[in-house]
Parts: structure tokens; C-alpha cells; sequence
């Protein structure tokens, strides 16, 4: 049963400008912390440890998402009190920027932050390119370079490791020839002629093969369509920090309702498929046939990371049209229309092009 209970307010925490007393926010072209009144710069300070990894048991030693009630904030801003469910996000009022101290979280916390390297501009840029190249898009859609309500937004996400061993079964296929005979029709006259035909025999196999999985990614919310989330990949996971609650400061931060039971199962599928693969090439020959794999999990740990994406939608024929940006790679992943006019006409001239081929065929190539 969910908890309804509303939670006290608490104050955000506070990133204040030592040149004019405003509020910092991180900005991913600097890559540091910058004051949007005054534009004073401040480094964000070096993290003082290492992303950690965590026993998968004391991830799953948590309340649900579902039972844990939103935050409430007292923007020290304008002082107005603000209930959300995010992680991070900016007063509607003021936009100072809003961030939950960990004490008011009771879910598993953000180990590490993979920090926003595009800018505002430069995701607007990749719009641009991204509308430019569509295929079978309307004319009109070349000159969207802008989105509405184009939010940065860190995005929560499950990694794993884990060590493997997998006992499969299976069959491993050789190839062989033999020569058949066949009857073709020549000058009007039946002949007979031999060719070589490829056939396979298939051998039992079994084994056992074994891996170390790192960083297997899942996402961990619903909040945005799961598919073009994963469209967005890879990440340069290379570039992990460890959470720092200045990163957050003026972006969008969600809090994860994929439980990570849920995303180990996910990161179990995932790994499935890379098990199989080690499998067919420990089969060897030149065809192989996994029937069965059994697979022991050991040393399984992880951790909630945070990745940068721009959500944003554009107005396009009185449609609003949905997209993401990798906020590390500018990679756009979206929705976006079709030119009936220009598929029929792509459709008519394949037509005409084979009828023309037909007909040169017809009239020169016997």
C-alpha cells in the first residue's frame, strides 16, 4: 500500500554565486558551475571518492518507489512551496534551481552522474541537422530547428556487473558437398547436368563458457518511451563522475520507478543474448544450434547512474512531435512526419524504373 502521507517540507540545496549572491547552475558548456545573472564561474570541487559499486542485496533492501511520497520544497528563492517527485528541478516561479538533500530520499540514492557536455545551442543544432536529413519528410519540417518546452533531464538508470559461467547445449554444423544431376532445357533440347550442393551435418555439443559483465545499462524509468532511450546509445560511461548534487543544479532529475529487481532481470536478458554468443563461437564449425544454457550469477553488483538527455517536442502541421538528444553525443532519437507526396512519388518512379528496365531487357538483351 502506497504512502500517502505528506512528507514536511524541506530546503533544497543551495549552490550560491560568491560574486553577486545568485544561484549557481551547472552548465555543460563550461563544464562548471555558472551564475546565469552575473556569469561568474566556479569549478565544481574534485570528488573525494570513487563510484562504488553495491552488493545487488542492499539495493533490493529498499521501500518500493511507489510507496515513497514526492519531495516537498521551500525555494529559498521566492519561498514558495513546491511538491514534485523529481530528484531535481527549478521553480516554476523563479527557476532557482531545485535539488533534493539525500537525507529526504529514501530509495537507493544516485551513485554516479554522467554530466551533460552538450549545450543548450548545440542540442538545438542537432534538432537542426536531425530534421534536415529525414528521408520522406515534408519540406516545411527543414525549417524546425527550435523545440517548446526543451528541458534537460537526467534520466535514471540501472548498471550491473556480474561474473558468469554457463554450462549450454547444443549442436555444431559442418558443411560438406555432393555433386546432384539435374535436367535444363537448352535450344529447345532437355540436357542433363551436375552441380555442387552445400549440405550441413549437425554434431552434438556441449560446454561451458564464462564472462565478466560491466556496466550492463537499464533504464530505470518509465517517464520516457523506453525505446528511444535505448536508441540514445552507447553512453560514454568513460566519463562517469561520482554524484555530486552541484551536477543537478538547474536541469530536471527523475526518480526511478523501475525497481532494481526489475532491472536485473532486464540486465539478466541482456546478458543472455552475449552468453549465447560465447556459445556458438566455443561450438565452433561452420553453422551452431544452442538448445539450452544454464547460467550461474555470481559477485552481482550495481548502482542508480544518472544520464544527460534533451526531452523536448516541436509543433509540426498542428502535431506535437516528441524527441530525445543524448546529452553527451548530441544523438537524436523522435518522432517525426511523412511526406505522403513524396512516398508516391519515390513509389511511381521505382515502377517506371523497373518497367523501363523490362523493357530494355525485352527489346536488347536476348
Amino acid at each position: 500500500m502506497s504512502d500517502t502521507s505528506v512528507p514536511p517540507p524541506t530546503a533544497p540545496r543551495e549552490f550560491p554565486c560568491g560574486s553577486c549572491g545568485g544561484r549557481l547552475e551547472y552548465s555543460a558548456g563550461a563544464r562548471q558551475m555558472r551564475c546565469p545573472y552575473c556569469g561568474s564561474e566556479e569549478k565544481i570541487p574534485e570528488a573525494t571518492r570513487e563510484v562504488r559499486e553495491h552488493a545487488v542485496e542492499t539495493l533490493f533492501d529498499r521501500r518500493p518507489a511507489a510507496q515513497v511520497a514526492g519531495h516537498r520544497f521551500i525555494c529559498e528563492g521566492c519561498g514558495a512551496h513546491i511538491q514534485g517527485d523529481h530528484l531535481a528541478q527549478t521553480c516554476q516561479f523563479c527557476t532557482a534551481p531545485l535539488v533534493t538533500d539525500d537525507s529526504a530520499d529514501v530509495q537507493v540514492p544516485p551513485e554516479a552522474v554522467l554530466p551533460f557536455t552538450v549545450e543548450r545551442r548545440a542540442a538545438h543544432d542537432s534538432l537542426a541537422r536531425w530534421t534536415n536529413s529525414r528521408w520522406f519528410a515534408p519540406n516545411s519540417l527543414k525549417k524546425v530547428n527550435e523545440a517548446e518546452r526543451f528541458k534537460s533531464t537526467y534520466l535514471p538508470h540501472w548498471t550491473f556487473d556480474a561474473a558468469t559461467v554457463s554450462d549450454y547445449q547444443g549442436k555444431r554444423g559442418e558443411y560438406y558437398w555432393v555433386t546432384e544431376t539435374y535436367t535444363a532445357q537448352e535450344n529447345g533440347k532437355s540436357v542433363t547436368k551436375t552441380r555442387q550442393v552445400r549440405k550441413t551435418r549437425w554434431y552434438p555439443a556441449r560446454g561451458r563458457v564464462s564472462r565478466s559483465f560491466d556496466d550492463v545499462l537499464v533504464n530505470a524509468t518509465t517517464q520516457v518511451a523506453p525505446e528511444k532511450v535505448d536508441a540514445l546509445k552507447p553512453w560514454p560511461l568513460e566519463k562517469v563522475q561520482p554524484y555530486a548534487h552541484e551536477y543537478l543544479a538547474g536541469h530536471e532529475a527523475l526518480r526511478y520507478d523501475v525497481e532494481p529487481e526489475q532491472g536485473l532481470d532486464e540486465a539478466k536478458k541482456v546478458m543472455a543474448r552475449t552468453i549465447e554468443q560465447d556459445c556458438k563461437r566455443d561450438i565452433g564449425g561452420d553453422e551452431q544450434r544452442v538448445t539450452s544454457v544454464d547460467t550461474a550469477y555470481s559477485e552481482v553488483t550495481g548502482k542508480l547512474l544518472l544520464v544527460p538527455v534533451w526531452a523536448g517536442a516541436y509543433l509540426h502541421g498542428g502535431k506535437t512531435w516528441q524527441i530525445v538528444i543524448n546529452g553527451c553525443t548530441g544523438e537524436v532519437q523522435g518522432e517525426r512526419p511523412y511526406s505522403a507526396a513524396k512516398i508516391t512519388a519515390a513509389v511511381l518512379t521505382a515502377v517506371l524504373l523497373i518497367a523501363l528496365a523490362v523493357f530494355l531487357y525485352v527489346q536488347y538483351g536476348g
